[in-house]
């Protein structure tokens, strides 16, 4: 089955970034060093932003060759404005006032017919960084810069119309599905109207929800539905796929309905009915985002023998295979739909922000990407911070500062975590990956659902530097008592609403997990659903080693995970940042 191309374009810098442009193939006269027949040659340019500040910006450029074979090559443009080229890779960048010019390095010269070349760039400006607007390739004007924000524009990145494939990123320019079911136990709470209409995820957490549990919606109303909120425009629906056999390795009140060895069962009773849904053609026009299994995969880095923090769950999980065999299997059959974007599940700083977290974690999502049928290109993304409360942007403290001489990263709260914050553990883990070998434009998603730490327990700046716990204690949005703990949170808040592109490289800040859904019961419930009672989610539990033995910070009077919780969903209201 055919795979879909590379991504196109950076995620937050999609709809200025992408400038494509196709050589007319026009007669013109070429420089001595070209070879025969490179004028005839068509060609495809793509010029992108990758990152931008200030005063400065870092762009990459790919050069396809789509005529006849060329033996060496070079491109031009003017900036519009007043950018400087200060230093490049793969190529070599001459600039003379607003002219550039690159000429191939001695390894990529040679272009076959349908190759590309890559190069780089680091830049520097003033005002506008507005993006150049003529290509020549050895010599031939390219057909002129194309419009990424011009619906007709065949390049265009949120062109659903694109023969080439997937757009750079799905939420840009859609709006995005807000369940009918979620939306209406929360309009139906006091202020609830504030928020019903946010979109939030559809979770498939159990084969029943494939056809509806309970009388409620199926996979499919989910669809036609989102079909009829898309009207004329694009629409993204989340979709969370989440019934790993042995689900959930290292908690209880999380536990699925499938034992470790049912392998077989996860692929012919959960994935390949979900896929089959998906690829129905009536839903082509959809572009729907999965969020695979979450908490699962890290599990096998951090939660296994030799560990402190080892389960014998998750030990068994590890020796059977059947979490790897299980996402991969997932990614290939959903990876096959065109208009079906994978997003993994990566933990969250909390947990896998350490050094001997971090990189084996990484190294784990690429094996399980190359293996079990999925390939690399059958993932569009990765998500952070699902279900889970850390802040996003911790402002009163760096990972940098230092208290009398002794660093953050030695407080009790961070504990030699590398990172403070999602933002800043998302992008480094974008880093990471890109450096194994997923797509350089691979986006990331960040769960904002219970994040935000407002009401009057936010600290309005930085805490005193007596000491280096005092400072960090002092001025933390995070309000936990420690960072491991996961289950119905005290004092947490609603955090940034859902929106595209929120910053570099972070394809969308959403709300996967539904505010108002318990993450587990205070106390053992009797239930059919598989899920056990984890003491985490107890407010009297006085902790384990994956939380320092700490008191566990749950609401009191929680229902199942995944039950309408009125009070936790009253709690996110009242101490949602930005405030609503």
């Amino acid at each position: 089955m055919s795979r879909i191309r590379s991504r196109a374009g950076t995620a937050v810098f999609a709809a200025l970034a992408l400038t494509g442009a196709a050589c007319a193939g026009t007669a013109a006269a070429l420089p001595a060093d070209v070879a025969v027949g490179a004028a005839a040659a068509a060609c495809s340019v793509d010029y992108k932003v990758q990152n931008q500040w200030d005063s400065g910006f870092t762009t990459a450029v790919t050069v396809t060759n789509n005529g006849a074979a060329v033996s060496s090559w070079n491109l031009s443009w003017s900036f519009a404005g007043n950018q400087k080229v200060t230093n490049g890779w793969n190529a070599d960048i001459t600039q003379s006032g607003a002219a550039v010019t690159v000429k191939n390095a001695s390894y990529n010269g040679a272009l076959a017919t349908g190759a590309s070349a890559s190069f780089g760039f680091n830049g520097s400006y003033s005002g506008s960084n507005a993006l150049p607007t003529t290509f020549k390739l050895n010599g031939v004007t390219c057909n002129g810069a194309t419009d990424p924000t011009d619906p007709t524009d065949p390049t265009d990145p949120t062109d659903p119309t694109d023969p080439s494939g997937r757009v750079d990123n799905p939420y840009a320019g859609a709006k995005v599905y807000v369940n009918p079911e979620w939306a209406e136990k929360a309009a139906a709470e006091p202020g609830g109207t504030k928020i019903s209409n946010q979109p939030t995820g559809v979770w498939l957490d159990r084969i029943a929800a494939i056809n509806g549990v309970n009388g409620g919606m199926s996979l499919r109303d989910h669809l036609d539905e989102a079909l009829t909120q898309k009207g004329s425009g694009e629409e993204v629906v989340q979709l969370v796929v989440y019934d790993l056999p042995g689900r959930d390795c290292s908690a209880l009140a999380s536990n699925g309905e499938l034992g470790p060895n049912d392998i077989d069962k996860y692929k012919s009773d959960f994935i390949d009915p979900i896929a089959a849904v998906l690829a129905d053609s009536k839903y082509a026009g959809l572009r729907i985002v999965t969020t695979i299994e979450i908490d699962s995969l890290p599990n096998l880095v951090t939660n296994v023998t030799p560990r402190a923090t080892a389960t014998p769950n998750c030990d068994v999980m590890k020796a059977n295979g059947n979490y790897q065999k299980g996402v991969g299997y997932a990614l290939d059959k959903l990876g096959d739909i065109p208009n079906v974007y994978n997003y993994i599940d990566a933990g969250h700083h909390g947990w896998l922000g350490w050094d001997d977290n971090f990189g084996p974690s990484a190294d784990m999502f690429k094996t399980v990407a190359t293996s079990n049928g999925a390939q690399l290109s059958d993932v569009h993304g990765f998500i952070v911070n699902t279900a889970n409360y850390s802040a996003l942007k911790e402002n009163n403290f760096t990972i940098d500062d230092s208290v009398n001489g002794v660093s953050v990263r030695q407080s009790k709260w961070v504990d030699w975590n590398r990172y403070t914050d999602e933002l800043s553990y998302a992008q480094a883990m974008r880093t990471k990956l890109v450096s194994l070998g997923f797509d350089q434009n691979l986006g990331m998603l960040i769960d904002t659902s219970r994040n935000g730490w407002g009401g009057t327990a936010r600290p309005a700046g930085p805490g005193a530097k007596s000491d280096v716990d005092t400072y960090v204690d002092g001025g933390r949005y995070d309000r936990r008592i420690h960072l491991g703990n996961w289950c119905n949170q005290s004092g947490a808040g609603l955090g940034e609403r859902p929106q595209a592109n929120p910053a570099a490289g972070i394809d969308a800040y959403v709300w996967i997990k539904p505010p108002g859904e318990s993450d587990g019961s205070s106390t053992a419930i009797s239930n059919d659903e598989g899920k056990g009672f984890d003491r985490m989610c107890d407010p009297t539990y006085t902790g384990n080693p994956r939380n320092n033995n700490h008191l566990s910070g749950a609401l009191p009077n929680a229902p199942l995970s995944g039950h309408w919780f009125s009070s936790q969903f009253q709690e996110l209201m009242k101490n949602a940042y930005p405030a609503l």
